[in-house]
């Protein structure tokens, strides 16, 4: 063994100063959501978005029910169809529901002709004939959509861009169960309301003095009200550590900090998958398209553009970004980069496409991808919070301290307020189905 001649470094360390980090945390991620929303203040602890009257007509998605291979649409979810809207006779939704005859399509194989048709799994593209004899895609359905409608005269031609699996209702055996109820006939001859908005009586073009129209706005007599919702948690730190360990570094401040963390990642989980407010349950059926046929090409990302009259953001899974971009390179096109809140990102149009994991991947390995205007002097979507609370330890963040029990633990509640509204319909709209692998 050879004698050392001077103190080892194993040694010396038990006289040296270790250089330490504040503690660190790998769950933190950029949460782009909460920087690009503009942020309203509720003072009263609800908004409501007041809208003028809009008719709905049959925009919902119908729901299905299978035992083995066999699919059956539920009855009374036929009545998402605009001509059965508010029918209530279920002897007759569940003679039109027995109907139904279930095909199982090929990729590539045509929907047979019919009134309507239910599209229970897959995906089905409407076709047409263009002007110069070509085919052209008028419509991408998927899981729940439906083409035609029973007033239906000319059923459009569709086939399955997928394999998939479609309920049929032909003309024959409508009418055999119409010709069996009057009730359905009657319903199916009364005129619909033209769906949008309230109509707004105007005059335009005329000379000389024609009588002008009355008219009123009207607004919806049910407006929604969006709640803030409450992310919270109870600190509990031990005085004894915060007493004899606080130096350098304070550690209730740093449990504190590392607890704000956290819940600003949950709250921006909520803003997004949560079910009665989040952005991917709230978007309206008619702002959700498809892929044409997997990953988001350039061309459904045009698609989607085209649904509002403006886009500030996408926001995308980075996985689904990654899906994306293969796609760009496959057609031999190169996204644009931005820099938005002194990050790098890639964007479309001028468009920043924002990453973010909160947005789920299923099992099957498929994701949505957002599109949306902010802003209420845009008609957008706007977040929502409330500022200026007790104890406030930033903005909308509250730490109230709760006091400190017989074992000499010190407790404190952690909360904030906040929700999401979409002001109009076409301010989000959603790409779904989209393929990352």
């Amino acid at each position: 063994m050879t004698e050392t001649l001077s103190l080892g470094t194993a040694a010396a360390r038990q006289l040296a100063t270790t250089t330490k980090t504040v503690p660190q945390m790998r769950e933190i991620t950029p949460r782009h959501l909460l920087h690009v929303l503009p942020w309203e203040e509720v003072v009263g602890g609800a908004y409501r978005v007041n809208r003028r009257l809009t008719y709905t007509i049959g925009d919902g998605r119908v729901s299905f029910t299978s035992v083995g291979s066999a699919v059956r649409v539920v009855p009374a979810e036929l009545c998402e169809l605009p001509s059965l809207r508010g029918y209530e006779d279920e002897e007759v939704l569940e003679a039109l529901a027995d109907g139904f005859t279930q095909h199982e399509l090929a990729e590539g194989e045509t929907v047979p002709a019919a009134v309507v048709v239910l599209v229970a799994h897959g995906k089905v593209a409407r076709t047409g004939t263009g002007e110069y004899g070509a085919e052209t895609v008028l419509g991408v359905f998927a899981d729940g959509d439906h083409v035609g409608d029973l007033t239906s005269r000319e059923p459009s031609p569709a086939r399955a861009l997928t394999p998939s699996i479609v309920l049929t209702l032909d003309r024959a055996v409508l009418d055999r169960i119409a010709g069996r109820w009057e009730s359905l006939r009657e319903h199916l001859e009364r005129p619909l309301p033209p769906p949008g908005e309230a109509k707004i009586a105007l005059a335009s073009g005329h000379t000389g003095e024609p009588t002008l129209p009355g008219t009123f706005v009207d607004y919806d007599a049910g407006p929604r009200e969006y709640e803030l919702s409450v992310t919270q948690t109870v600190l509990r730190v031990h005085t004894r550590v915060a007493d004899l360990y606080s130096e350098p570094m304070d550690q209730t401040r740093q449990q504190l900090r590392l607890t704000v963390e956290a819940l600003r990642e949950r709250q921006e989980h909520e803003l997004f998958n949560n079910p009665e407010y989040g952005l991917l349950h709230n978007a309206d059926l008619k702002q959700r398209i498809h892929t044409r046929t997997g990953p988001p090409t350039p061309d459904d990302m045009d698609t989607l553009l085209a649904r509002r009259r403006s886009t500030h953001y996408f926001l995308a899974h980075p996985r689904a970004i990654a899906a994306f971009a293969r796609q760009c390179t496959a057609h031999r096109v190169y996204p644009d980069t931005i820099e938005v809140n002194g990050s790098r990102v890639i964007a479309w149009r001028g468009v920043p496409i924002m990453p973010s994991d909160k947005i789920p991947i299923t099992d099957q390995g498929m994701s949505s991808i957002l599109a949306m205007r902010t802003g209420t002097e845009k008609q957008g979507v706007v977040g929502l919070r409330r500022t200026g609370l007790p104890d406030e330890y930033e903005p909308g963040v509250s730490v109230r301290f709760m006091g400190i029990d017989e074992k000499a633990i010190s407790t404190y509640v952690v909360s904030t307020y906040s929700s999401v509204a979409v002001l109009v319909p076409d301010a989000l709209g959603i790409l779904e189905h989209v393929e990352i692998g």
